[in-house]
């Protein structure tokens, strides 16, 4: 009856090894393979779309796909920090919007009063990017002095911009600047890049520098991983998530005056809907929502996918509302893969 007993407690351990080996060889496989399931999936999509619609591969659209990726890439690159620490920013898309206005009221303003073009455009962008700045500064000061959550913060965050968006031009898009802006925007080097897509792409070489190679990055992800444990280590957790929103708003200062650039007019409206399309190419990417885990490449090829959807079932005549499906889909998708993938990596340790 021992041996009988000891038989079958040998055998639950063996099993429990088996088990145990199985999910650490899981784990392993889901560590390796995360930098890069996010680029087979985009090659997939190219191949599909342009196997259904051969026009996908044409230069028209390539240059919609790259126009259309910068502006979900600049938005991204700011809430992959954001995201890094543990917190969100719903507020992107509204001061993308904003920051266009306050920009495009100073170029019409400046035109009018005389000022060369050239310094009316530059004038315009650094009042665009310091609007967004101070909206991500209100962010950061709302979250960390009095202690809202950075959902709330920047949900509410998103109503005010918008509500300021459309106030600057009595609910109307402003027009009345320099023609020459278009020069920015339509700007194509060698007939097939965009110039404010060699912005997007100068801007994403910064950022993954800061996030991989400097304090900065190391801090948001300390932040992200434990704020308590960041505090005991002497990283000021308030100023750092402080200047982590400035970045975020700053960011979507930038890309709200390119997309002025490129529709020769500023609109309230620009950037309703690009707070989803910038989280979702951020958690695609593989940068955890939970914090403590960000990637720069990943969120690069998350924001190409949602660009390359929008710009697919567009060119595949498909109804356009169909976008916010999909995108929605994959968004839930990248989530669930991402929290089996940390199961795994708890598991292993």
């Amino acid at each position: 009856m021992n041996l009988k007993g000891q038989r079958i407690k040998t055998s639950e351990a063996v099993s429990n090894v088996s088990n145990t080996t199985g999910r650490v060889r899981a784990a392993t496989i889901a560590d390796r393979v995360g930098p890069f399931w996010t680029l087979g999936v985009l090659v997939l999509i190219i191949a599909i779309f342009g196997v259904v619609t051969p026009n996908f591969l044409s230069q028209g659209a390539w240059i919609a796909t790259t126009v259309a990726t910068t502006q979900i890439l600049i938005l991204a690159l700011g809430q992959t920090f954001v995201i890094a620490t543990g917190g969100i920013d719903l507020s992107v898309g509204a001061v993308l919007g904003m920051s266009g206005m306050v920009g495009g009221l100073t170029m019409a303003t400046l035109m009018a009063a005389g000022l060369p073009s050239g310094a009316t455009i530059a004038v315009g962008f650094a009042a665009g990017i310091a609007a967004g700045t101070a909206a991500g500064v209100i962010n950061g000061l709302v979250i960390t002095k009095m202690k809202v959550t950075p959902l709330i913060t920047t949900l509410g965050m998103l109503g005010i911009a918008t509500g300021v968006g459309y106030l600057i031009g009595g609910g109307q898009q402003i027009a009345t600047i320099p023609s020459d802006i278009t020069t920015i925007g339509f700007t194509n080097l060698f007939g097939w890049i965009p110039l404010p897509v060699l912005v997007a792409a100068v801007l994403a070489v910064i950022a993954w520098y800061y996030l991989t190679k400097t304090r900065f990055g190391r801090r948001a992800l300390a932040i992200g991983s434990s704020a308590e444990s960041a505090k005991r280590a002497g990283i000021n957790t308030d100023a750092h998530l402080i200047r982590i929103y400035a970045l975020a708003g700053g960011l979507a200062g930038v890309a709200g005056m390119l997309l002025v650039a490129r529709l020769s007019a500023a609109s309230p409206t620009a950037g309703d809907g690009s707070e989803l399309h910038s989280i979702a190419a951020v958690v695609i990417g593989g940068t955890s929502l939970f914090g403590g885990r960000a990637s720069i490449a990943g969120t690069v090829i998350g924001a190409v996918i949602i660009a390359v959807l929008q710009t697919g079932l567009v060119v595949a005549a498909v109804d356009p509302f169909w976008q916010y499906v999909a995108i929605g889909v994959v968004l839930i998708v990248a989530v669930w893969a991402d929290q089996q993938r940390s199961k795994l990596l708890a598991r292993k340790r």
